[in-house]
């Protein structure tokens, strides 16, 4: 058994949650929910079981209120402590960033290069992008994790990567080996309406978080967003879309 590692990016221990693999054994994945990544040992991103991704969803979706921080400039391997190297791997549903060790102990992955590894995530349409450009100020690229005038541009400045988010229906079509419910009728995907209600919805549970948090701090609280001013997290929002489709699958 390997000791409780630290996050490559900020260097606090990480969560060990434990997992199925898809030989049925068990997996332990190191998660930093402040920095939205995993530590995959070696191989272990290729090993998880459906199931194990539906926990996972259950995971980020409790968390999705949690305090979030930028990634490290430069990180670290929690295993032997060399730099990571930071690269981009490509599949069907886009290009995605990972940070890896170059001992081959293993790969740094945030959240939503781990949903875009797994075929999860899909472009936007034009009109899902307008609609969130009348309702948000910015969003967080789905590839690299940078904020993007959603306004302005037409893909990430930063990876040009784009835009991209998380497609309930695919994750969905993932599950159906063994969710006793997929022989139901296929969902229909997000519409703009739905993504973009799903941000506001969890802007305004994070700022009621923060309002909380500062109400223990003995600072002064900040108002909802009810305007463009935010930044909208996609990745988050489209989690909470997922879960609340899955949960329907399952009762």
């Amino acid at each position: 058994m390997h000791p409780q590692p630290s996050c490559p990016s900020c260097r606090q221990p990480m969560e060990a949650h434990r997992f199925t693999s898809n030989q049925g054994h068990t997996l332990e994945l190191d998660i930093c929910f402040a920095c939205q990544g995993l530590w995959f040992d070696r191989h272990e991103n290729l090993k998880l079981s459906p199931v194990s991704v539906v926990e996972l969803f259950r995971l980020l979706h409790e968390h999705r209120t949690d305090q979030h921080q930028p990634l490290a400039e430069s990180m670290a391997c929690p295993r032997c402590n060399t730099s990571l190297t930071k690269g981009f791997d490509v599949v069907r549903s886009g290009r995605y960033m990972i940070y890896r060790c170059g001992r081959q102990h293993g790969r740094f992955s945030s959240f939503s290069s781990f949903m875009v590894e797994k075929g999860f995530v899909r472009h936007m349409t034009r009109p899902e992008i307008d609609d969130l450009a009348q309702r948000v100020g910015a969003i967080y690229c789905t590839s690299c994790g940078a904020p993007v005038d959603i306004r302005k541009d037409h893909a990430c400045p930063y990876c040009r990567a784009a835009f991209s988010l998380i497609d309930p229906q695919a994750v969905v079509r993932a599950m159906e080996g063994y969710a006793a419910a997929s022989a139901k009728a296929p969902m229909a995907p997000a519409s703009p309406v739905d993504i973009g209600d799903a941000l506001v919805a969890l802007e305004r549970d994070r700022a009621r978080a923060e309002r909380e948090r500062q109400k223990r701090a003995f600072t002064t609280a900040s108002s909802d967003a009810s305007d463009n001013s935010f930044t909208g997290d996609l990745l988050a929002a489209g989690v909470a879309l997922v879960w609340a489709l899955m949960k329907g699958l399952r009762t």
